[in-house]
């Protein structure tokens, strides 16, 4: 997980321009794009370097964790 909070935070938002918000996710959304970085089906530098080390299980946890997070949206007036 540290190696996720460098990028996308501890809270989900990016600490990087380059990096998206990924709190409050789907949980399901979140598996496929790891296993995408993974497999090399999805294509990112900094992200191919930080998967390749994630069991499947690792993966779930990631995914249970920042899909839980919640998170308000306003619109604007």
């Amino acid at each position: 997980m540290s190696k996720c909070q460098v990028c996308h935070g501890k809270d989900g938002l990016a600490k990087l321009p380059d990096a998206p918000n990924i709190a409050g996710q789907k949980e399901a959304y979140l598996v496929k794009a790891l296993i995408a970085f993974k497999d090399g089906e999805r294509k990112n530098e900094q992200m191919t370097v930080v998967v390749k080390g994630l069991s499947d299980e690792d993966i779930a946890n990631v995914a249970a964790y920042y899909s839980s997070i919640k998170i308000s949206v306003q619109v604007p007036p």
